[in-house]
């Protein structure tokens, strides 16, 4: 029996046990495995792994898009979390090859994903305020958004959350130097029943401006 003798929900199940490059190499086959790659059931769930991910044609988006994991575990992410100010040329130009990247895609996932009910982004260091704020205003229905080592998320955020996050339960802003103990008890009071949790984020050292008189003093000093 060939693979195409199968019904439409059998060719499902078996694309759903390969990852995303195995279910673009086998859709190059024929049409009609192509038409069940195109097929919007087949992505209720998309994980990344590194940024260059987010440039392949190997994935879907649409409105059955249900959960969004980006997950950047590398040795530049140290590089993309430096203050601007701080970097050197080198590090500007490693950061330039990806820094709209998450960005970019987060706003295509706006458009085309409403009905995403969890997102989670770690070591995201270029992924700004507005656009989180747009991905809550465009994905109400959005009950998790998980944040980690994201250096550039600050207290707007927070405030998009208790705008915009009606629908959110579970909030992580773990190792995000630029939220600060005053924003955080602002949103706990704003949405008590949310479950906030921000490991290290308050205690860390935010980004100061290189101008700034007294940096050093006010670094030691409890926001």
């Amino acid at each position: 029996m060939h693979i195409t003798q199968l019904n439409r929900d059998c060719l499902l199940h078996l694309f759903s046990f390969l990852d995303k490059d195995s279910r673009k190499n086998l859709a190059r086959t024929c049409p009609q495995l192509q038409d069940v790659f195109e097929d919007p059931a087949l992505w209720p769930l998309l994980h990344f792994r590194s940024l260059l991910e987010l440039k392949k044609d190997n994935f879907l988006l649409s409105p059955a898009l249900r959960s969004l994991s980006i997950c950047w575990y590398s040795s530049r992410v140290q590089v993309c979390s430096i203050e601007d100010w701080l970097k050197s040329a080198f590090q500007r130009s490693i950061c330039s090859r990806h820094e709209s990247l998450v960005n970019d895609f987060l706003l295509q996932v706006c458009d085309r994903c409403p009905n995403l009910a969890s997102v989670t982004l770690s070591g995201c260091g270029h992924v700004t305020d507005d656009c989180l704020a747009c991905l809550l205003r465009c994905c109400p229905r959005l009950r998790a958004l998980r944040l980690e080592n994201c250096a550039r998320v600050t207290n707007r955020t927070l405030a998009a959350v208790a705008a915009h996050g009606r629908a959110l339960q579970t909030l992580h802003v773990d190792f995000c130097r630029n939220v600060s103990a005053a924003g955080l008890r602002r949103l706990r009071a704003a949405c008590p029943r949310l479950a906030l949790r921000a490991e290290h984020s308050a205690a860390m050292i935010p980004d100061q401006l290189p101008s700034a008189p007294g940096t050093v003093f006010r670094k030691l000093l409890p926001r």
